[in-house]
Formats: structure tokens, C-alpha cells, sequence
């Protein structure tokens, strides 16, 4: 796995009317429903509004390895929330699910995660976006594609980004 600097990449592609995507994730109880009910909540408050989503999908645990597989997905969202907003969003979200935090990377009821917001670029120690990891999480990369499939990260389209770390263990939830 590569390391990361922490540092926000570039970004570009973005999709249009679409001021945000959000990374969902879970690992815990019942996963599809989990997704369902934290874009349910993340929209409740009416200041965000899902515009697109991608499909569902089963991936392998990434980082720790000895947990229990996730389902993941991503969402396009219009908002009139700033960036620290809508971080404050997605950790209330996190926190009316129950999401204890115990172990780094871990499991986990929900994973709410900004991981861009137009062509922003915010390096704060609180906020950093886009995400760091993007290009190294194939179950970040895969949904993003559905959503935003012509977003570039410095430079690499997600497809060059795929292929350099696999998307194998990343597998539509309706494919059986």
C-alpha cells in the first residue's frame, strides 16, 4: 500500500450541480440499511440535497484487514453548507448512528467522508480536501466513478488510478 503525504491532490472533472461527494461506508449490522439511513440523515436538515449516488458495493476491508467486509457507496450532493458545515454534518450523521471510534480504521456502523467539494482544495489539520487517500482506495474509486466517472486527481483519470491499485475486491452488492 502506498503512503500518503496527507496532502490534498488536485482535482478536476468535477460533476456538474453537484457541489460535494460524500464517501459512505459500513461494516457493522445491517449495511445496506446503514447507507440508506445515513443519506436519509444527511439530507433530513434540507440545506443538502442528494443529486446522484452511485451503486452499492461489497468491498474487502482496507488498512486493517481483520474485519468483517463493507458495503460502500458515493453521493453527489448540492449544499449551501461550507466545508467545516458539512464536516460537522457528516460527523452528526456518524454520531445519531452510534459510530464509537475504538480502533483505527476499524469497524464501523458508518463512515461518512467528504471527499471533494468542487475544485476546492483545503489542507487544514481538521479538514483536509480532497481526501488524501482517494487514489489509494479502490472502494472509494469504483463508486466515485459511477458518480463523477470524468474527475482526474493530479492529473490521473479514476481508470489510471484503478489500475494501479486494483478494484477486484470491489464488486456491485446486485452481482451475485
Amino acid at each position: 500500500m502506498k503512503k500518503s503525504s496527507g496532502a490534498a491532490p488536485a482535482i478536476s472533472g468535477f460533476p456538474p450541480g453537484c457541489d460535494a461527494i460524500i464517501a459512505l461506508g459500513t461494516n457493522m449490522g445491517d449495511r445496506v440499511l446503514n447507507i440508506e439511513r445515513a443519506i436519509e440523515i444527511l439530507g433530513r436538515a434540507g440545506d443538502i440535497d442528494v443529486v446522484s449516488r452511485s451503486r452499492l458495493y461489497r468491498t474487502a476491508p482496507w488498512g486493517v484487514i481483520d474485519q468483517d467486509w463493507f458495503v460502500n457507496a458515493c453521493v453527489g450532493v448540492r449544499t449551501t453548507l461550507s466545508p467545516h458545515e458539512l464536516l460537522g454534518r457528516c460527523q452528526a450523521v456518524e454520531n445519531e448512528m452510534g459510530r464509537v471510534r475504538t480502533r483505527h480504521w476499524g469497524p464501523r456502523i458508518i463512515d461518512v467522508d467528504i471527499l471533494a467539494m468542487g475544485a476546492s482544495c483545503i489542507n487544514l489539520p481538521d479538514l483536509v480536501v480532497p481526501h488524501p487517500l482517494i487514489a489509494e482506495r479502490s472502494f472509494v474509486l469504483v463508486p466515485l466513478r459511477d458518480i463523477a466517472p470524468n474527475i482526474a486527481l493530479d492529473g490521473q483519470s479514476i481508470d489510471e488510478l484503478l489500475k494501479a491499485v486494483g478494484g477486484d475486491d470491489v464488486v456491485p452488492l446486485d452481482h451475485r
